[in-house]
């Protein structure tokens, strides 16, 4: 199968040109001004960028949390994905009891076999660090393609500092990556307290209840033992300016502290907990929304280079039967989780380049090109001679108004409902094959299930 897309502005994290890229068996073969070779396809992108898919190396597909399980499986999910322009994604695996980290790797596989539309890597997160989990690192690094690992500073299986020093040393040792969920317990706990005793249990409670403080602390905590340990460590979803000048501080003394934020750390705010009825439900997420201020200082640490990924953390719950089943009275037992994996890349088009906060080769570089190198995703994020042609041809003047109804997440809800964005793909290619285009008023969805693969991860540079 061949693919010329002819006269678009090929765009790279590095700069933009005028080209013409011609994709043969799945991969970009040439780039040139006005190629001259046969094609069974051809695509006229003049006035359109192109550029490499997006990669979301945060998503939540099926995972069960706290008495139910996110919405969106490796079939919706993915076919959401390539209708956003995300043509790879890096989805959490959470270890069970008493599995090693093989076993929860193949368990998550059979969920997606046969399903997903896009490739897709996998995270282990290791919930049950016994011994032989912990020896196992190097096989997940060297073997099995994974060499990314979760953990958790919150929550019941929550790891102890002892044990992330075990993981930060041994992943040095064979090229791979912490990554944590940076809260502090403790704070959250106590703040849960107080605020059961005094009966304020709305969603505002629950932004309150996880104060940036909890961020900044645990942040600064892990900082430490990257620090103490000579490895690296990769913060999720930071959501707070006291969190990122952590980041900040590590880093300018030459520690190994990357950070990835979300759309939702840089467009919403924690005025949205207080919509009429049951509605700020809709933003219980952890970490919480912030501040304005927080929003503007992500931004700049985009720009700045402290902040090298964003992602979604894409975890879907309806409103209706799902965040309402035992949490209308209580915060606490609303599943924490909001959809977004659809609308990464239109957001940070429309908010991030057309309003001047990020250029347009920045935002390649944090939604693909670093994404790919820093999860070593060897074949993708990238324009390039060699690389998967996983494309989207993207109309920069496209307007919409996202709407949940013209959306794929399986959801009920949006949190940018009414919002109008600038900038639209217009076909999505997944390793040459078209998987989505606009049509009309949206885009829909034209790959095929099962298409997407499995892709094994190169181990990462032993800094």
């Amino acid at each position: 199968m061949s693919l010329l897309i002819q006269n678009g502005l090929v765009v790279t994290s590095t700069g933009s040109y005028t080209a013409d890229v011609y994709v043969e068996d799945g991969k970009i073969k040439t780039i040139g001004a006005n190629l001259d070779i046969a094609a069974q396809t051809i695509v006229d992108a003049k006035g359109k960028y192109v550029l490499p898919g997006a990669i979301d190396p945060h998503t939540h597909l099926a995972m069960p949390f706290m008495g139910t399980s996110a919405q969106d499986d490796y079939e919706t999910g993915t076919i959401a994905a390539a209708c956003g322009g995300v043509t790879c994604v890096v989805d959490f695996d959470l270890q069970q009891k008493g599995e090693s980290i093989l076993q929860a790797l193949e368990r998550k596989k059979s969920w997606a076999k046969d399903k997903v539309v896009v490739d897709y890597s996998l995270h282990p997160a290791i919930m049950d660090p016994r011994p032989e989990v912990i020896e196992e690192i190097k096989d997940a690094i060297q073997k099995y393609g994974t060499p990314s690992f979760k953990i958790f500073m919150v929550y019941d299986f929550r790891v102890d500092d002892a044990t992330m020093i075990r993981l930060l040393k041994e992943t040095k040792k064979y090229g791979g990556l912490v990554q944590v969920h940076a809260e502090n317990v403790h704070i959250i706990d106590h703040l849960n307290e107080e605020f059961e005793k005094a009966g304020k249990l709305a969603p505002y409670y629950h932004a309150k209840s996880r104060p940036n403080i909890a961020e900044e602390e645990a942040v600064s905590r892990a900082a430490k033992m990257v620090e103490m340990t000579g490895s690296r460590i990769y913060i999720v979803h930071l959501s707070s300016k006291e969190g990122l000048d952590r980041v900040k501080e590590a880093r300018n003394k030459g520690v190994n502290v990357f950070a990835e934020t979300c759309p939702q750390y840089l467009l919403l705010d924690e005025e949205r907990y207080k919509e009429s009825g049951f509605n700020g439900a809709k933003y219980v997420m952890s970490p919480p929304l912030r501040t304005k201020e927080s929003n503007k200082a992500l931004w700049e640490g985009i720009n700045q280079g402290h902040v090298q990924v964003v992602a979604t953390d894409h975890c879907p719950f309806d409103i209706k039967g799902k965040k309402d089943m035992n949490g209308t009275d209580d915060y606490k037992k609303i599943p924490n989780g909001a959809p977004g994996i659809e609308t990464l890349l239109i957001l940070m088009h429309s908010e991030g380049v057309v309003k001047g906060r990020i250029s347009l080769e920045k935002m390649v570089d944090v939604l693909s090109t670093a994404t790919a190198k820093m999860f070593g995703l060897a074949d993708k994020g990238d324009i390039q001679v060699g690389k998967d042609a996983d494309i989207v041809i993207f109309d920069p003047k496209q307007k919409f108004t996202i709407t949940q109804e013209k959306l794929h997440m399986n959801v009920d809800y949006t949190p940018y409902e009414g919002m109008q964005v600038t900038g639209m793909p217009v076909q999505v290619f997944s390793r040459g094959k078209k998987v989505s285009e606009w049509k009309d008023d949206h885009v829909e969805f034209v790959g095929q299930k099962g298409y997407g693969r499995f892709v094994k991860r190169i181990p990462l540079n032993k800094k």
